[in-house]
This record gives C-alpha cells, structure tokens and sequence, in this order.
C-alpha cells in the first residue's frame, strides 16, 4: 500500500521550490520524511518534546552534528510555514538546542600545485583545451562545478574578461575572470568546441559525445590531470580549486567583501573561513622560514 502524501508538507515544499534551489527542496523532502517516518505520524501535530526527543535519538544513534543542524534547519523552516498559514501558533523547533558544529577549515592546493595541475592539461586536441579550460575557469573564477557545467556560450564576455553564472537559489552574478583563463577559453571556444559540437548545442563545455559535460565528468577530469601532475589524484575535486581561489585571492590582500560576491556567499562568515586558512599558512610559513622562529636542536653537555 502506496502512503498517501502529507499534505501540510506537501504544500511547504511547493512554495519552497519556487525560491529554493531543487537539491535543497529535496533535502527538505527528505529530512521532513525521516522525522515523519519517526515520529509516527504527520510533523506538523509535533511537540517541543517530540523534537528533544528526536534530536536525543539523532545523537544516539551516531549523526554528525552537520547532519542534525541540517534536519533541523528543515524542520524549523517547516514550522515557520505553518506559523505563516495561521495552523499553529508555535514553532516547537524554535527552542530546540542545536548541537555545536565545529567548523573545519577547507583544504586548499598551494599556488605551485594549482600550476602543476593546470600544465598537466596542455595540449593541442579539443579535449586538452577543454579540460585546461574549465580548470582555468574553476581556479581564476572560483565558481562551483555546478554553476561551471551549467554555462552556455553567451555566459562567457572575452572582451572584458567576466562571467556571468547562476548560483544558489538562483542568483545571478558576474564574476571576473583571469587573462589566463580567458586565453583558455578563448582557444577552447575557437580550435577546441567546435570539433566536439555534433549537436548543436548552446553548453559552453561539452563532453567527447557532443553532449554537455557533467559534474562526474569534470571530477574524472581532474583526477586525470592530478595524476598527470604528479598530484593524489583523490585528493583534487572541482571545490578545491574554489577554496584555492578564495585563498589565494585573501593571501594577495584581496577585500574580503569583493571575495564574497566572487563566490556568491550569502554570508560573510562563510568567506571568513579563508582568512583562518590564509592566516594559518603565513604562520606555516614564517616558522619554517625565519631563522628565530625555527627551533634549535638542543644538545646536551
């Protein structure tokens, strides 16, 4: 026996998904479910001891406490709804205690192993200039692979070296781009796309089969080029030439607002994150640098 969907959950869904990006309303769907499935019956008739309760049971049971917040984030959002539409006066999620997420710094490649990575795909064949391509885009733009396998051709401004792309929640933003990279794309575009073109088709990267590349298929790039490069080749996806950008740009005395437009960061604390990296790295540096922060061998008479 089929169960009949929720309509209370059903209708949060619907009006999220006309400002939501569709992974997220899925992600909502899915953590509501899992309360749903707990709770034995429809979230929206929840207590504030139902939800202690659950969130006891999550911890019991192992979760990360990223993964709590995040099924809480959708519960609370779910109340807040029925809030809105006048079904409850209360947001039982609202007392809730969340779990403290201790929040790791991104890994990062040094600027050395960027360029290693890149000069693994030079090359004269249109899937050289591709590759070189979108890993030029992804490190002197920053922009997830995601927003990255999603340009189209018209996306792309040579002249003045920028992009426009669609992030979260489907905001648009322009972001500038390096001579570098525009050089990459420029050949990519002219001696490299139209021999991969067979279906004319407006994506900006295309795959070997003239359809648009995907995100698997950028990692499987990269790993190929890390390998190449003499990288760990499990060590390199797409975000780790975003977390590169970001550092390297703060490192350089980049504006740490003008970083945050680049990589469409809703929050400022989000960009933030990279400060800590770059000021880790100087430290790294310094003490292994500086003839007086290094320490001495001591010997004993």
């Amino acid at each position: 026996m089929t169960k009949r969907p929720d309509p209370a959950v059903e209708g949060f869904l619907a009006l999220a998904s006309a400002r939501l990006a569709p992974r997220t309303v899925e992600a909502y769907r899915h953590d509501l479910s899992h309360f749903a499935k707990w709770l034995g019956r429809s979230p929206a008739r929840a207590s504030a001891e139902d939800l202690a309760s659950y969130v006891a049971q999550l911890r019991a049971d192992g979760l990360a406490a990223t993964t709590i917040a995040r099924r809480l984030a959708a519960i609370r959002s779910f109340f807040r709804h029925q809030v809105l539409l006048g079904a409850r006066t209360d947001n039982p999620a609202a007392q809730v205690e969340l779990p403290k997420r201790h929040r790791t710094l991104p890994r990062t490649l040094s600027p050395g192993e960027v360029e290693r990575l890149l000069d693994a795909a030079a090359g004269t064949t249109p899937r050289a200039m591709r590759d070189r391509a979108i890993a030029e885009l992804l490190y002197g733009g920053g922009l997830r692979v995601s927003e990255a396998v999603s340009l189209d051709r018209q996306a792309i401004d040579l002249e003045n070296r920028f992009v426009r792309c669609i992030g979260k929640g489907n905001k648009e933003r322009v972001v500038p781009i390096g001579r570098e990279a525009a050089e990459a794309l420029r050949r990519y575009l002219a001696h490299g796309r139209p021999f991969l073109d067979r279906r004319n088709r407006p994506d900006l990267f295309l795959n070997a089969q003239g359809g648009a590349l995907t995100r698997a298929g950028v990692f499987l790039i990269l790993r190929k080029l890390a390998a190449k490069a003499g990288l760990e080749p499990e060590r390199i996806h797409p975000h780790l030439l975003r977390h590169s950008f970001a550092t390297h740009l703060l490192e350089g005395g980049a504006d740490l607002r003008a970083v945050q437009e680049m990589l469409g960061h809703a929050d400022l604390a989000t960009t933030e994150l990279y400060t800590h990296v770059s000021d880790r790295r100087r430290r790294e540096l310094y003490f292994q640098a500086h003839p007086h922060a290094r320490r001495k061998a001591t010997t004993r008479k």
